[in-house]
């Protein structure tokens, strides 16, 4: 069990050069945010996770909401952490911890769809629907190289997009393709996943006492059950907490 990790001065410097812990949310991750607070604030996992770094601090915590991650990562200079999940190309500008969170990523197909496994998708001639600059859309974008990916910008427009132009794959969040097959009859979700969106928290790069505070706390809140409490106290149902570093 990790010991309690304690904020330094300097690391408080870092983290709330206001004098509060500005917290940008992704919006869009139905798993991480699952409502709204009384007064308007974000709530959820993500939302959790922010307050008790912040709590850890000694500071307040001011939630930053952001429609998409896309728009969240371009934002870097506006807040001091960030609840997004880590992809290479979001780290050249974000100091990320290890994973806090894990959620499966894979394909559904349609009825009578000839691809079984994971492994026939990557073919040439077979077109996917994604959600633009989603972390397993960029995974994606570093992997597919012969299948034909076509992006839209939300996980609602990646659905309509599958259905009215008959695309063989949809790729997206097992949790969320489990309640699109509800309405594509016949539809299946193949088994394994092709990655795991790794959830965690970063902060600008630059910020280097902030960040070994952040990886440290992360390792805390997994190995303490804090995490796993957030998890289950909001109900959630295909977000896993993610192993030690």
């Amino acid at each position: 069990m990790p010991a309690k990790v304690t904020a330094s001065p300097e690391v408080i410097a870092e983290l709330a050069p206001t004098g509060t812990l500005r917290a940008a949310i992704n919006m869009s991750n139905f798993l991480l945010v699952t409502g709204r607070s009384p007064t308007g604030d974000p709530d959820g996992v993500s939302p959790d996770m922010a307050r008790a770094i912040a709590d850890r601090l000694g500071v307040p915590v001011s939630y930053h909401p952001y429609p998409k991650p896309g728009e969240l990562a371009d934002d870097v200079e506006n807040w001091d952490i960030g609840l997004i999940g880590a992809e290479p190309q979001r780290a050249a500008r974000i100091a990320f911890t290890a994973a806090y969170a894990e959620i499966e990523a894979t394909y559904l197909v349609p009825a009578g769809s000839p691809i079984t496994t994971l492994a026939e998708v990557d073919r040439p001639g077979v077109t996917i629907a994604s959600t633009g600059r989603a972390a397993y859309d960029l995974w994606l974008e570093r992997n597919i190289r012969n299948a034909t990916v076509i992006r839209t910008d939300t996980l609602d427009a990646a659905l309509a997009l599958f259905v009215a132009d008959k695309l063989d794959v949809l790729a997206g969040l097992r949790p969320r393709l489990m309640a699109d097959i509800d309405t594509l009859p016949g539809a299946r979700i193949l088994d394994g996943s092709f990655m795991s969106v790794q959830q965690a928290i970063g902060t600008p790069r630059g910020n280097a006492a902030a960040a070994q505070f952040l990886a440290a706390f992360v390792e805390e809140a997994k190995a303490t059950g804090l995490v796993a409490s957030f998890i289950n106290g909001r109900g959630v149902r295909g977000l896993t907490v993610a192993p030690a570093a």
